[in-house]
């Protein structure tokens, strides 16, 4: 019987084996990776939360009495009205006919509960949504509008149901709307700089 001979083990490429263990600690690596970062990301406030919680800044140095500005803040709209001192005096003529005229069942920051709803006279500040279904009021600041007639002093109108608001935002008996307008959080960094969405005390010869 003739010995057959061992095939001899062939030569081991260590190219190819430092190649495939660095290229498998590579992926493995990577796997790694791959699921940290999103943990990682959970960390930090997405995007989203940064603009939920963000204050906005209003330049209103040119925002004249009968004039508004709107902006966002928190995905809700904002309404900045300029008011003529002769209207705000005229509010409190209107107490009998709202239906929270103290504001009491509204919602505004304690700094707004009073006849004017805010910290100065000149300048209401309003989220611009109908407390009835959500719609955005329309301003008619003129009293006397020929829509809603001479006795009407000045305010919004919600153009779905009919809802209607003083230009304290607080709204008038008849109306669907339950109650105010909302006053959201704010306040004056100074004369001219409105800061939605941040309480804080008073601007110097602010209210």
């Amino acid at each position: 019987m003739t010995d057959v001979p061992l095939t001899a083990a062939p030569d081991v490429d260590e190219g190819r084996r430092k190649f495939l263990t660095v290229a498998a600690s590579g992926v493995a690596a990577f796997g790694a990776v791959v699921t940290v970062i999103p943990f990682v990301e959970s960390w930090e406030p997405s995007e989203r939360a940064r603009a939920l919680g963000a204050p906005v800044l209003l330049d209103i140095s040119k925002l004249e009495p009968g004039q508004m500005i709107t902006t966002v803040w928190r995905k809700q709209v904002i309404y900045v009205v300029g008011r003529a001192q002769p209207l705000v005096d005229k509010l409190t003529k209107n107490d009998g006919d709202l239906k929270d005229k103290d504001s009491r069942d509204s919602i505004q920051p304690g700094y707004a509960q009073n006849e004017m709803r805010s910290r100065r006279a000149d300048v209401l500040v309003l989220i611009g949504i109908c407390t009835h279904l959500g719609c955005l009021p329309k301003s008619f600041f003129d009293p006397g509008d020929p829509v809603l007639g001479a006795s009407w002093p000045g305010g919004f109108r919600c153009p779905c149901h009919g809802s209607r608001f003083d230009l304290a935002g607080r709204v008038f008996n008849g109306s669907p709307a339950p109650t105010n307008l909302s006053v959201p959080p704010y306040s004056f960094q100074d004369q001219h700089t409105l800061v939605i969405g941040l309480d804080g005390a008073p601007a110097k010869g602010a209210a």
